[in-house]
């Protein structure tokens, strides 16, 4: 198996774990200002990301066209289902990752197309995941609840505290 594949499939089972230890009403606990999102509004967003680059149409992926099912932000359950199956089909992928693809974005002024390896883009969407579960870690900590994994949130290249 390909280590982008690895590591985005060894990121995403955080999510799984967090799914695990959460019930209904934490996943969609919006009591956390200032943005007032929550945990599950959060991985709905990872979870579509990766379904819209896993949903590459005619050589593109419309980064802009996510399912945005709610049920994903409300029931751990959904949120687990959708999970596992991109996992399996990221386990299945069977693309060159050197391919270019042309990615549909909007950057804030438009949809625009942007040229990636599909590599590249995996790469973008496991730092896009670190990115949000560092969020959900916030909101994490101001409802109280502690993950027992240290590197929840943090980017791998993120320089720890020497043991000095």
């Amino acid at each position: 198996m390909n280590i982008i594949i690895e590591s985005t499939l060894n990121t995403l089972q955080k999510s799984q774990y967090l799914l695990d230890h959460l019930d209904d009403d934490i996943l969609s606990n919006t009591s956390v200002s200032p943005y007032n999102s929550s945990i599950g509004s959060h991985l709905r967003h990872i979870l579509d990301f990766y379904d819209c680059i896993l949903n590459i149409k005619k050589g593109c992926v419309d980064l802009t066209a996510r399912k945005r099912d709610n049920k994903v932000e409300t029931c751990c359950d959904s949120a687990k289902s959708y999970l596992q199956s991109l996992m399996d089909r990221l386990s299945n992928l069977e693309m060159n990752l050197d391919k270019t693809v042309c990615v549909i974005d909007d950057l804030g002024l438009g949809k625009i197309d942007i040229p990636y390896s599909l590599a590249a883009l995996l790469a973008q969407a496991n730092s896009h995941t670190i990115h949000h579960y560092a969020i959900i870690n916030y909101i994490l900590d101001r409802l109280g609840i502690i993950v027992h994994d240290n590197d929840f949130g943090y980017n791998p290249t993120t320089p720890k505290e020497s043991a000095y």
